[in-house]
């Protein structure tokens, strides 16, 4: 169960941003005592994996605070943040890695499963974000953009240092966060119902 805490945790942090997770998983790995990658996902605190985490996890939070340029991210960004959560779901759920050389064994047993979960929940979180964020800019001509922004930055970096040092507490931020997620969807739909009902 706390297994799965962490990597839901670390796949939803991936949904707001991608670099997060992978980078603060690399970076606990490296330097902090008693917190252990599994073997097969130890790359992520090499040299070169936190150097090219660290450059776009700076990329992704620059670019995501400039109106227009945020949803032009979001767009590339729905491919990435769901590979990202998939890597740290089977990362943070201790699932080991399987050969590369011989792509045919991916499905020969279950290690596909916990990066199959892991890109659904980010993907879910990833597509939630896209489609509320240009409803902000739009209601604030792009205004909201830093604010918004930095609240998920915050938020990701919440989520996957608590599924990492707190996967309890991961779990109840996941599940705020998803109650959010929805209350946010009702609203939008309340508002777009009600811009509609005088033109019907």
């Amino acid at each position: 169960m706390l297994e799965f805490l962490v990597g839901s945790g670390l796949a939803a942090a991936a949904g707001l941003n991608a670099w997060m997770p992978l980078f603060l998983l690399g970076i606990v790995d490296r330097f902090v005592t008693g917190v252990d990658l599994p073997a097969g996902w130890s790359w992520l605190s090499s040299d070169v994996a936190l150097w090219i985490t660290g450059v776009l996890l700076v990329v992704e939070i620059v670019a995501d605070k400039i109106p227009a340029v945020d949803s032009v991210n979001d767009v590339l960004q729905t491919a990435i943040r769901p590979a990202a959560g998939g890597i740290v779901f089977g990362a943070g759920s201790s699932a080991e890695t399987l050969r590369i050389e011989d792509p045919s064994t991916l499905f020969a047993g279950n290690g596909w499963i916990p990066i199959a979960v892991g890109i659904a929940i980010a993907l879910g979180v990833h597509l939630v974000k896209a489609t509320v964020r240009p409803v902000a800019n739009a209601a604030t001509l792009g205004l909201a953009a830093p604010a918004v922004s930095t609240a998920e930055d915050v938020s990701s970096l919440a989520l996957a240092a608590a599924a990492i040092f707190a996967p309890v507490i991961a779990g109840i931020l996941l599940i705020a966060l998803v109650v959010g997620a929805v209350l946010l969807l009702r609203r939008r739909r309340r508002q777009r119902d009600r811009d509609a009902a005088p033109s019907a």
